[in-house]
């Protein structure tokens, strides 16, 4: 971890690790083409960009670019950006995953602060964060959608504490494994009012732009790297004598696998074109996100039948090298949650394409 973080800092040095931001606050201010460049050199090394996991960081910064005050971009974003910290996004709670205006963390206005109280849940990474970026109920009891705001503050006030959920995977996100999920606790935490963005009460519009990249809209430059790793193993192993790979009904197996991962590695690469290209996008974003779930889920089935029951274990003889394949039929059930549910992506592209409303539901803005 510590290694990655030094390799972040180096590749912001060199504006390489939010290589499209913008140059001013710190970024590389570099075109798609060029972008998906270094992403491209990034992932053959099995790394992402960021090398480390960042989701407040890279959401965040997207929120705050388009909905913060001069102010706030020059404070905030030059640290992510150059890998100075690194941040955790906060949404979920017990009694709102899904229903996200139905947030019930308070963040009440005393003078120049807020006072944060409650509960997030399934948030975070292993090694801690620096910063969290955060919805929180500003207004309780008032209008639903016009009672939320989003905050950017430092994840080691006092009042935060941080304890490690026993989950059965985290889904993987982003190219990066965060390892570990956590419950994320506030009491009485007192922070600036100047780490509110967008506006007070004005955060359902400013999640638009969070939701739009989490729900798919900025796409993932890079291959699926189970795949390769699943080919070498039945290229490797023996069944009856015969590595697995030319037994015909584990071919047919992996055939289709590869073909899925391809449609999903080339969704990652038009969304990502797309928005940052700024080009027109429609339901793009939650297909691929909707698509990456579906198939996820589906390839624990196809894996085990492929493979067998190695597939189902850790162990170092009969299991697969460093329990991958176990530990795909785990996440892969698991990332069907994240991110918004697959029900959630499916009423979204719904909306985005007419269905069920008298008009089509407008993307969120990107920059």
């Amino acid at each position: 971890y510590r290694e990655l973080r030094v390799l972040g800092r180096k590749l912001g040095e060199k504006g390489w690790l939010y290589p499209r931001a913008p140059k001013p606050y710190g970024g590389g201010g570099l075109d798609v083409d060029h972008t998906i460049i270094l992403e491209e050199e990034a992932d053959r090394l099995g790394l992402a960009l960021p090398p480390y996991y960042d989701s407040g960081g890279r959401l965040g910064s997207a929120t705050i670019l388009v909905w913060g005050a001069e102010e706030q971009k020059r404070a905030f974003l030059p640290p992510i950006y150059r890998g100075d910290v690194r941040t955790w996004q906060l949404l979920t709670e017990p009694g709102a995953g899904s229903d996200l205006a139905g947030v019930t963390t308070s963040a009440i206005r005393d003078g120049d602060e807020y006072v944060l109280n409650g509960q997030k849940i399934f948030v975070g990474s292993d090694h801690g964060a620096d910063r969290i970026w955060m919805i929180a109920c500003t207004n309780p009891g008032g209008a639903r959608h016009e009672n939320v705001s989003w905050f950017m503050i430092d994840a080691t006030l006092p009042g935060i504490t941080v304890q490690p959920m026993e989950l059965m995977g985290t889904g993987g996100e982003g190219g990066t494994d965060p390892v570990q999920k956590n419950t994320v606790f506030f009491d009485q935490v007192r922070v600036p009012a100047f780490t509110l963005v967008g506006g007070e009460n004005n955060g359902w519009r400013a999640a638009s732009t969070h939701l739009e990249l989490e729900h798919g809209a900025g796409g993932r430059i890079g291959r699926h790297r189970v795949w390769d790793r699943l080919l070498r193993y039945c290229q490797e192993q023996k069944r009856d004598g015969v590595p697995l790979v030319q037994h015909p009904d584990t071919r047919d197996l992996l055939a289709d696998i590869y073909i899925k991962t391809e449609v999903q590695r080339l969704f990652g690469l038009r969304n990502f074109w797309l928005t940052y290209a700024r080009r027109p996008r429609s339901y793009e974003g939650p297909q691929l996100s909707y698509y990456r779930k579906m198939t996820g889920l589906w390839m624990t089935g196809a894996i085990l039948e492929a493979v067998g029951p190695a597939a189902l274990t850790t162990d170092e003889t009969w299991g697969s090298a460093d329990g991958f394949l176990e530990l795909q039929q785990r996440n892969g059930i698991v990332a069907v949650h994240p991110g918004g549910t697959a029900d959630i992506q499916r009423v979204s592209m719904a909306r985005r394409i007419g269905i069920g409303r008298a008009g089509r539901e407008a993307t969120g803005t990107v920059l």
